[in-house]
């Protein structure tokens, strides 16, 4: 079983004033993982990535993670997740919707293994 370990580096940003609105916790990009935390809490209401499994989110099979990205349309801090998961390059998993793979956003997960040297034709 292949297991690994990976650690967030958290840079210094500056946060959200303590006048911030609701839009500007929605909107303003959350540059480190403690701002994604504060910024869930103060919207007080349920989402994604803290109501499933956060396997989910670091999902290794294409369908895991394309269900992973469709739970994130329905989060109110979607765009502010991504702005912030673009900031600090995260390096793997669903952030905001999107797959990051060593720090940059990727379309599709790729299944484990050798492409095809072929089309499949269908």
């Amino acid at each position: 079983m292949h297991t690994e370990t990976h650690t967030h580096t958290l840079r210094p940003a500056p946060s959200l004033p303590p006048d911030a609105t609701t839009e500007d916790t929605l909107t303003a990009p959350l540059t480190t993982l403690t701002e994604l935390d504060d910024a869930i809490e103060r919207l007080g209401v349920d989402v994604p990535c803290r109501s499933y499994d956060p396997e989910v989110f670091f999902a290794e099979s294409p369908a895991d993670v394309e269900y992973a990205k469709s739970l994130c349309q329905t989060c109110p801090l979607r765009e502010a997740c991504l702005a912030g998961a673009k900031d600090r390059r995260e390096p793997w998993g669903v952030w905001g919707g999107e797959l990051f793979v060593q720090g940059v956003v990727v379309p599709k997960k790729r299944p484990r293994g050798r492409p095809r040297k072929n089309p499949v034709s269908a």
